[in-house]
């Protein structure tokens, strides 16, 4: 069954590949020898079952993506209080690389900006270049999952051009808003956004920040669940830069963009997503990895505001009401994430029954994407000399006027589904 949410995943990517707009980042001149062609989707399941379509092994800087975990890291180490004396948490509406600071306090006015995330770097606890950096590369690895790596071509190529942010930098310091030497600062944050990562890393990151701060891979709490908050709403703000209105509105997740062509995106408790596509809009955003994220939160109900209940799908019970036949009572909201766990669990199971009968007679809501998932659920199975019979007494999954088409699968009560799987198992 899990095919069947791969085959989504794949669609999305595929009718963007022909999107061409944009271009490769060339103020650093070793990112302009990327591959304007690759392009990879990782999708993460909140219990870190990745979904991967196309370039997902190919190694990209995670350059601005970077900012959101040092900003967790900084409130971890130091606290929030701490964090809040030296970078605000407002939107700014001006580009990543502004030079500017809050008119009153004098200090970075978010994290997701080049000054903010500058400061950030300054705030991590440590007596030396090395030991600064070690420790937010390690936890930028435990929020992976596995041990991460710096592409020194690209930190050489960021140290000889990072003129701008040396400028901010000095900047910072001129006001009292930067703790520590600015070259040395300069040198971590260089560092910082050289680090090689892939889709799936980014979207087990990004599983690590939906789960709380606990890496659904390993087991490990990275960090803690207030940390993560804050870090996600200053994502939902500011993470886009100048495009976050519009982003929030279309898509409807905390995000965050790196001029390496990757964008990093969270559902709260669901999924995380990783996306790579190195050609950018003016605004310094992947222009395909924009639109899948658009497809994706459109085609899937992803929109924050959309899954504003407690879980998208519960799996209320599951047993065997006859030998071969199991029964998956659901309730809640039928959505995309939902329902791949509960596709998922069935999958697992299939050599535990004959019939799998789906019982959404408790179910509140469900969406288009959905719905596609639990009609397909019948043919993958059947592919494995299975069956899949649906109770469906509101028309949750298939609708009245379609009943007919699906005679004998579809049931008004589970005593019926039961009843009709105990004949298939006699006859």
């Amino acid at each position: 069954m899990a095919a069947l949410v791969q085959q989504y995943v794949d669609r999305i990517r595929a009718e963007q590949i022909s999107l061409r707009d944009g271009a490769l980042a060339s103020y650093i001149p070793e990112l302009a020898k990327a591959d304007p062609e690759g392009f990879g989707l990782t999708l993460s399941a909140s219990d870190g079952y990745v979904y991967e379509s196309g370039d997902t092994a190919v190694e990209f800087t995670i350059q601005s993506i970077s900012k959101p975990f040092t900003y967790a890291l900084a409130l971890d180490q130091i606290g929030q209080d701490a964090v809040d004396a030296r970078i605000g948490v407002e939107p700014t509406g001006e580009a990543f690389n502004e030079i500017s600071v809050d008119n009153v306090t004098k200090t970075p006015k978010n994290p997701m900006i080049n000054a903010g995330a500058i400061a950030a770097v300054s705030l991590i606890p440590g007596d030396s270049v090395g030991e600064r950096f070690e420790r937010i590369l390690e936890f930028y690895s435990e929020c992976a999952g596995r041990r991460l790596d710096i592409d020194m071509d690209v930190y050489a190529s960021e140290k000889a051009t990072g003129n701008r942010n040396r400028a901010i930098a000095y900047m910072l310091t001129s006001f009292g808003a930067l703790t520590g030497d600015p070259d040395e600062v300069l040198d971590v944050y260089f560092r910082q956004c050289s680090i090689k990562v892939t889709t799936t890393d980014l979207a087990r990151m990004a599983a690590t920040l939906a789960r709380g701060g606990l890496n659904p891979l390993t087991g490990r709490q990275v960090t803690d669940a207030n940390v993560i908050r804050r870090t996600l709403s200053v994502m939902v703000t500011c993470g886009m830069y100048d495009a976050t209105g519009d982003w929030v509105s279309a898509v409807g997740l905390p995000a965050k963009s790196g001029v390496g062509g990757g964008i990093v995106a969270v559902l709260p408790g669901q999924l995380g997503i990783g996306v790579y596509s190195p050609r950018l809009d003016s605004r310094g955003n992947s222009v395909r990895g924009v639109q899948v994220c658009r497809s994706l939160s459109a085609q899937l109900g992803l929109h924050f505001l959309t899954v504003s209940r407690e879980s998208s799908a519960t799996l209320r019970a599951v047993f065997d009401p006859s030998p071969r036949v199991r029964v998956y009572e659901i309730q809640g909201d039928l959505l995309f994430a939902g329902v791949e766990q509960v596709l998922r669990t069935a999958e697992r199971d299939r050599d535990d029954y004959d019939v799998a009968v789906l019982d959404v007679t408790r179910v509140n809501d469900i969406n288009d994407a959905a719905r596609g998932m639990l009609i397909g659920l019948r043919a993958s199975l059947a592919g494995g000399d299975k069956e899949a019979y649906l109770v469906d007494p509101e028309g949750w999954v298939v609708r009245a006027d379609r009943r007919e088409d699906y005679r004998g699968i579809v049931f008004r009560t589970l005593d019926e589904a039961v009843d009709a799987a105990r004949q298939l198992e006699i006859g």
